[in-house]
C-alpha cells in the first residue's frame, strides 16, 4: 500500500528568530504544517504595547495572520525576576534599553539583585495561533522554566539572560545545558509541545 502524500497547510510565524523557527517548524511538521517565517511575506513589525506576554502575542499573531490571509503562530517569552516583581516580564529583551543589548540587560539585571537574597526566577513562553486574524478563539500555549539568577556567568551556550540562569537540578546554567536537554526543559519547549497538542485535537 502506497503512502498517501499529506497535504501540507502554511502558517505563518509571527518571528525572524531562525533558531526560533527551526525550533517551530521541527514540533509542526509532523502535525502537517509548514511553517513559513512572516520576514517571507515582507510582514513589518508588529508593535508590541502591552503589559502581558499573551496580549503582546496574541497582537502579533493577529497582526502577521492580517497582513498574510494564512493562519498565525506567534510566541512572546521573557524572564521574570520574583524579588523585581516579575521584571523585566514584557521588557526582556530591552531592559537596559535601545539598542537590544543582551551584555547591558544582564548587567542591569544583575545590579538590581545585589544585596537581595532572593535569586528565584523563570523564564516564561506564551505560544498563540490564530486561524485568521480576528480569530474569536485563538489557541493559547504556555510554558515556563524555573532557577535562580547567579552574579558571575557560566558557559558560552544559549542567549539573552541564560549565562546568569543557573537551573538548580542539573547545576549548570541555561548556556551550560547541551541543546537537547535545554529544548526538552525550556519554556520555549514546553509551550510548543503543549501548542501541537492542542493543535492535534
Amino acid at each position: 500500500m502506497s503512502a498517501k502524500k499529506v497535504a501540507m497547510k502554511k502558517v505563518v510565524i509571527a518571528s525572524s528568530n531562525a533558531g526560533k523557527l527551526r525550533e517551530i517548524a521541527r514540533i509542526l511538521e509532523p502535525l502537517a504544517f509548514e511553517a513559513v517565517p512572516q520576514d517571507a511575506f515582507g510582514v513589518p513589525e508588529c508593535p508590541e504595547p502591552h503589559v502581558t506576554f499573551v496580549e503582546n502575542c496574541i497582537a502579533k499573531a493577529r497582526h502577521a495572520a492580517a497582513h498574510t490571509g494564512l493562519p498565525a503562530l506567534a510566541d512572546d517569552s521573557g524572564i521574570c525576576v520574583d524579588a523585581l516583581n516579575g521584571a523585566p516580564g514584557v521588557y526582556s529583551a530591552r531592559y537596559a534599553g535601545e539598542p537590544k543589548s543582551d551584555a547591558r540587560n544582564n548587567q542591569k539585571l544583575i545590579e538590581a539583585l545585589q544585596g537581595e537574597s532572593n535569586r528565584r526566577a523563570h523564564y516564561y513562553c506564551v505560544m498563540v495561533y490564530v486561524r485568521y486574524a480576528d480569530d474569536p478563539q485563538p489557541i493559547i500555549a504556555e510554558g515556563a522554566w524555573h532557577g535562580e539568577i547567579i552574579d558571575t556567568p557560566r558557559g558560552d551556550g544559549g542567549f539573552g539572560y541564560d549565562p546568569y540562569f543557573l537551573v538548580p537540578e542539573f547545576g549548570q546554567t541555561g548556556a551550560e545545558l547541551s541543546m537537547e536537554i535545554k529544548n526538552g526543559i525550556s519554556h520555549r519547549g514546553q509551550a510548543l509541545r503543549a501548542l501541537a497538542e492542542k493543535l492535534s485535537t
